[in-house]
């Protein structure tokens, strides 16, 4: 089977996140393998070089602190504060020796959704089907699509200066808790948040390579009613 150099270095990279695999230990696997391919080949020889491959695609993301109590998070105008305006929880983990970094106490991963949204105008495959919602022959009395349903037709009416521009991106919002040890006895709970582009149509909108994974809100213990504190990136 043929491989692309972006398909290998993305199945290494996921190789290494699902085992926690070091930078060494990768770089040794790879220079094992690249001895063992045929004198040519054009596998990327280190985490370097391959995470340099990487950065063009602009998958990047944002750290962020915030409360552990889900209280608020220390991001844009709150990013410089020491303590929790709520309850007064501290940020920053105490300090174990003379210039250690500090460390907050709970922190969640952003991954920015806007460059990968860019990604779909920019490919002939799919910058097609953006407009699909617009365009579809709807029958009365069956809902085959989101775009067919009262909520959908409703808030297109309220906001009319939306509909100016067909390609405008409507999104579907899930987020839903689990357990990522697979044991119930483990108390932990973490919450992905995925977003789904309602503008192409069921066949594509539902498909695996069309959710987008934007954040994860990390456990142990549920965000509760807060949850919305912690979609405030996504927001802005």
């Amino acid at each position: 089977m043929n491989h692309s150099k972006l398909s290998v270095v993305a199945q290494v990279f996921t190789i290494k996140s699902n085992h926690g695999l070091s930078e060494a230990s990768y770089d040794k696997i790879i220079e094992w393998v690249r001895r063992i391919l045929p004198e040519g080949n054009r596998l990327k020889e280190n985490l370097y070089a391959a995470k340099s491959m990487m950065k063009p695609l602009n998958l990047r993301y944002q750290k962020i602190d915030m409360c552990p109590n889900f209280c608020m998070l220390y991001y844009l105008e709150n990013v410089e504060l020491t303590e929790c305006m709520t309850p007064g929880h501290s940020h920053y983990k105490p300090r174990t020796g003379k210039g250690k970094t500090l460390t907050a106490y709970k922190k969640f991963g952003y991954f920015l959704i806007t460059p990968r949204l860019q990604r779909l105008f920019m490919s002939p495959r799919t910058i097609e089907h953006i407009t699909w919602y617009q365009s579809h022959n709807a029958v009365d009395g069956v809902m085959a699509h989101p775009s067919d349903d009262e909520a959908w037709k409703y808030l297109s009416s309220v906001h009319c200066h939306f509909l100016d521009e067909s390609k405008n991106v409507r999104l579907g919002l899930y987020i839903d808790g689990f357990n990522p040890f697979g044991s119930f006895t483990t108390p932990y709970s973490c919450w992905p948040v995925i977003l789904m582009v309602y503008n192409m149509p069921p066949g594509m909108c539902m498909r695996l390579k069309f959710m987008f994974l934007s954040m994860i809100i990390p456990g142990p213990s549920s965000s509760g009613r807060n949850k919305d504190i912690c979609l405030r990136p996504l927001i802005d």
